[in-house]
């Protein structure tokens, strides 16, 4: 009898030893959280969509398109853009030459670049900054390595074509602007002090250029080249930016109705916008004259200072 008791309180030992047992790993499996569960294998589609992402970065340019206003940029941004090893910043950024922008620093000015992968080079475009006497030391203070692009045109035609741009935002804004000979003349003799005039003394603005950059680093596009046959002009660039040749003949077709070549890839076609093309606004013969007999000797400075001549005016 003695046997059976110690017999029954030993199987019920054994079985509140196993109860406490389960009970604790019950109540260890219960606390596991959603926060704590394994995480995903890199082989997942979600890590690998993360892990391509991650590769592209916003990056400073390598390369900026410095000017000159009415010259081209917009052109030369967007054909350089056919290159699949070159990505470009959408808008101009004016970081250099507006104070505004400028305060913001580094953080602000890689933050208005595109996405790049490694390898690729940025391109951002303000042709305002060719102008501007600050904007050389900035640039190099930015980068001393960065590569430099200058697209320019006749220094007359550039000066109407701004003029003409300036017009029609007055007009559509409703305000009213002086004709362009009064602008341009007073007394019959040419106005220094007309600011469209300023920016097509080419000589003055690239001394400062290269008061802090080598000549090498600075790549001139023929602007009115680039117009009339676009692919000899971007053979050059790409040579001058480093990349391999990509970008074809094939690439440009020529738009009877807008008369002007546009940009084909990947068999999509894309034209610059109405604004390119505007007709000029008028200017009398002797006007024209007169402005072309100014610009000779600036001219000239130029084409010796870029060891190269155009056939302007």
């Amino acid at each position: 009898m003695l046997w059976t008791v110690l017999l029954a309180l030993l199987v019920l030992l054994l079985l509140q030893t196993q109860l406490s047992v389960c009970l604790r790993d019950l109540r260890t499996r219960g606390s596991i959280s959603p926060l704590h569960s394994p995480a995903p294998s890199s082989s997942s589609p979600s890590s690998s969509s993360s892990s391509s992402y991650n590769a592209t970065q916003q990056r400073l340019p390598g390369a900026i398109i410095i000017g000159v206003r009415k010259g081209g940029t917009r052109a030369l941004l967007e054909m350089l853009h056919l290159h699949p090893d070159v990505e470009v910043a959408k808008a101009e950024v004016h970081y250099f030459n507006v104070e505004e922008h400028y305060r913001q620093g580094l953080v602000w000015y890689r933050a208005q670049m595109p996405f790049t992968l490694p390898g690729q080079l940025t391109v951002e475009k303000t042709p305002g900054y060719f102008a501007s006497p600050q904007v050389p030391a900035r640039v190099w203070d930015m980068n001393p390595a960065v590569r430099l692009l200058l697209i320019v045109r006749d220094p007359a035609e550039r000066l109407v074509s701004d003029y003409t741009q300036v017009l029609h935002n007055r007009l559509t804004q409703h305000k009213p602007y002086q004709p362009l000979e009064e602008l341009l003349l007073h007394k019959g003799h040419i106005n220094h002090g007309y600011k469209a005039l300023q920016r097509s003394l080419y000589h003055l603005h690239l001394a400062r250029w290269l008061e802090v950059f080598p000549r090498e680093q600075i790549h001139v596009v023929d602007g009115d080249a680039l117009i009339r046959d676009p692919f000899p002009e971007l053979r050059k660039a790409e040579r001058f930016l480093d990349l391999p040749p990509r970008i074809n003949p094939s690439n440009f077709y020529f738009n009877i109705t807008k008369g002007f070549y546009c940009l084909l890839s990947a068999g999509h076609d894309k034209c610059l916008d109405e604004s390119k093309g505007r007709p000029h606004a008028p200017l009398s013969t002797q006007a024209l004259q007169k402005l072309c007999r100014y610009f000779r000797k600036p001219n000239k400075h130029f084409f010796e200072m870029v060891g190269r001549s155009f056939s302007w005016c």
